[in-house]
């Protein structure tokens, strides 16, 4: 009988323990993050692959506030600023934070070389430093409206809901 008992125990731990692996690997998505030994990485991650998970599309965030104002008109980084925060809300609503980001467009008005190192330093504010997402900068003549600067447009993998 208590041989019984040892084994039914054993079972029954056995299974809790599978259970709980299962489901804390579950919640975890798959991304591998890859910078190829030639291409030097500056700041972004230049391929990211995603194994599982729901993937959320995020249209261009513009430099508007809650209010629909633009915001920082004629100042690149206020505007920069306006839009990370703006993604964030985006992220937060659909359950995700910026390290589920996997990658990101930027487009900036009348784009100059040293334009990046504005946009650059909100960034690093945002994202992972560890694990960037892939990222691309086009500098474009202008956008859906005048006084918008910058526009920045984001993909992020999250765990299914089934999970």
């Amino acid at each position: 009988m208590i041989l019984i008992k040892n084994t039914a125990m054993k079972y029954l731990i056995t299974i809790i323990f599978i259970t709980i692996v299962n489901t804390t690997f579950a919640q975890q998505v798959d991304k591998e993050f890859i910078n190829p030994f030639r291409i030097k990485p500056s700041g972004y991650t230049h391929t990211v692959v995603s194994a599982s998970g729901r993937t959320i599309y995020i249209s261009g965030q513009v430099p508007v506030n809650e209010a629909g104002q633009v915001v920082g008109e004629g100042d690149l980084k206020a505007q920069t600023k306006q839009v990370y925060d703006n993604l964030l809300y985006c992220l937060r609503f659909a359950g995700a934070r910026f390290e589920d980001v996997v990658k990101m467009t930027t487009y900036v008005v009348n784009y100059k070389p040293s334009d990046i190192d504005i946009v650059r330093e909100v960034r690093k504010g945002y994202l992972s430093k560890e694990n960037p997402p892939a990222s691309t900068l086009v500098g474009v003549q202008a956008l859906a409206h005048p006084d918008y600067m910058i526009e920045i447009e984001a993909i992020a993998v999250i765990p299914d809901k089934g999970n």
